[in-house]
């Protein structure tokens, strides 16, 4: 797996990446109900679109937006398996380890935190 640091730059270098940001909407959101359960709804995400080794609708399962830890996985490139093997180094076709699913939040809680003044 990707040192964190090093993924937060090569990420910040990427237009596509770069371009995200949370809405008003999903900035609400994750005030109201707070980042730790915005975090835990990151793991059941992760755990369901992710984790499995052929997850169904491979790199269409995760929605553009509708929820703050959508618009993170796109902007985290933790999106689908492809994502992850490319950035992460997380291969693709087995199921996710323990220690990858908790990287994969730890990702995500970090894009969250960084960005939840957007």
């Amino acid at each position: 797996m990707r040192d964190i640091d090093e993924l937060f730059a090569a990420l910040a270098r990427a237009p596509f990446r770069a371009k995200f940001h949370l809405g008003p909407g999903d900035a609400e959101y994750l005030r109201v109900k707070g980042l730790p359960l915005v975090v835990r709804h990151a793991g059941d995400f992760v755990a369901k679109r992710l984790a499995p080794a052929e997850p169904k609708n491979d790199g269409k399962q995760t929605p553009w937006r509708g929820h703050p830890v959508f618009v993170a996985q796109h902007a985290t490139a933790t999106c689908c398996r492809g994502c992850l093997a490319r950035w992460h180094g997380i291969p693709a076709g087995r199921e996710l380890t323990a220690d990858e699913s908790a990287h994969i939040v730890r990702v995500l809680e970090r894009w969250l935190r960084e960005h939840a003044g957007d």
